[in-house]
């Protein structure tokens, strides 16, 4: 982090070999990335390929050239398909299924009870034999206290992170957008944010009293943000993401958009907003996750009290980060990369992150000087469903290695 320079890159099969000025050519195809800048790939701690099962949402083959066309080169993917990652074949068959297409790696993450029904935990050994590289029941908070501490002693002997969608359903209830003055304002139940902060304190405690790695999903409210710092401050072993549509959009915008800006946790007020930013400048907040949710056209014109929560963000993300944090000043673009790159390989327990030699070939070519409006017609992805259809954005990847492949080209 805080490193640039201009020097040539040599691939050699899968791997970096060599790193310098002028390296020689006479023996190698050549790609001339003037004026561009080259960056490790892209990674996402927080995607739903829907595969197993909900493949009219999305695919692993449709979510993974996403990925490659946003930048990715690695992703970890949620559980909650049709049927639940609970078991080893499936954390088996979405690896196979990755590897067979190419564009990206996936990493799996796998239930913490089975079926997600928060009553009993999975199989965390076999599982994480299988390739699981942390594990969640994401789209639902494990309701019970006790079956949580299980999760994380398990989770604690194996060294790697339970992934916590944190929401307490009897504060969120039946809610679709944040509690507060839109949603009276539109007459549909809100969440109130005490239903995901009341949820983050008990992990942190468990986390405390377990010495387990808790990571905290997609990361909203102001409250949520300063017990996330109190407890990093007191040495839990805690880490937090944070999303590009909630440390970009309000409440407001579902005045609006309606059910294209229904999303759980839901987008805030100004001032968690705010909180947010400030959490992910201080290190509060250690990176930026998309949580890719893609759903059919069909599912998001049903309004705002049936249509179902999620965005998708995998082609977008790093051009919306980059126009409104670093093109704006406020990060630099080393930052920017260390919170899509680096941390998360640092936290997951991943390779890549960095461009170094005898690393992976995995890495990004963006061109800062691009300006684009998103257009979602023109995604990979199967999903549309986006809050930021025509908005301009500069830094678009034109080029995507992975092991040492071009995945995507502009």
């Amino acid at each position: 982090m805080g490193y640039s320079t201009v020097q040539d890159l040599l691939v050699e099969g899968q791997i970096i070999t060599a790193l310098g000025k002028e390296l020689p050519t006479s023996t190698h195809e050549v790609i001339d990335l003037r004026g561009l800048h080259v960056m490790p790939g892209l990674i996402d701690p927080h995607v739903h390929l829907r595969e197993p099962g909900q493949t009219h949402k999305e695919t692993i083959e449709t979510g993974t050239m996403a990925a490659a066309a946003g930048g990715f080169t690695q992703i970890c993917c949620m559980p909650n398909t049709t049927p639940i990652v609970d078991e080893r074949k499936w954390v088996h068959f979405i690896r196979e299924e990755a590897d067979r297409f190419g564009y990206a790696t996936v990493h799996p993450i796998a239930a913490i009870t089975k079926g997600a029904k928060g009553q009993e935990v999975t199989d965390f050994v076999a599982l994480h034999q299988a390739g699981a590289v942390a594990f969640s029941d994401d789209g639902k908070g494990v309701q019970s206290a006790q079956v949580m501490r299980q999760a994380l002693l398990k989770a604690k002997q194996l060294g790697v992170p339970i992934v916590v969608h944190a929401e307490d359903e009897s504060l969120s209830g039946a809610g679709c957008m944040n509690a507060g003055p839109v949603a009276e304002r539109l007459g549909v139940p809100g969440i109130v944010s005490s239903a995901e902060t009341v949820m983050i304190a008990r992990d942190v405690l468990l986390a405390q009293e377990t010495g387990a790695h808790v990571h905290m999903c997609h990361v909203s409210p102001e409250a949520a943000v300063q017990v996330i710092r109190c407890a990093k401050e007191s040495g839990a072993p805690v880490t937090a993401e944070v999303t590009p549509h909630h440390l970009l959009l309000t409440d407001e915008q579902v005045e609006h958009l309606l059910a294209q800006a229904k999303v759980n946790p839901p987008l805030r007020a100004e001032s968690d907003r705010a909180a947010c930013v400030r959490g992910l400048l201080d290190g509060t907040l250690d990176m930026i996750a998309t949580d890719h949710a893609p759903h059919t056209k069909e599912e998001k014109d049903r309004g705002l009290l049936d249509a179902p929560f999620g965005f998708v963000g995998l082609e977008i993300s790093f051009p919306l980060m980059y126009t409104a944090f670093v093109k704006s000043g406020i990060l630099p673009f080393e930052k920017l990369v260390y919170l899509m790159s680096t941390a998360p390989a640092k936290h997951f327990h991943l390779r890549g992150g960095r461009i170094q030699l005898a690393s992976v070939a995995d890495f990004t070519v963006v061109d800062l000087n691009q300006m684009r409006r998103v257009n979602p017609e023109a995604f990979r992805s199967k999903g549309r469903n986006t809050p930021f259809v025509d908005r301009e954005l500069w830094g678009w990847p034109v080029l995507t290695i992975h092991r040492g492949q071009t995945v995507f080209q502009a």
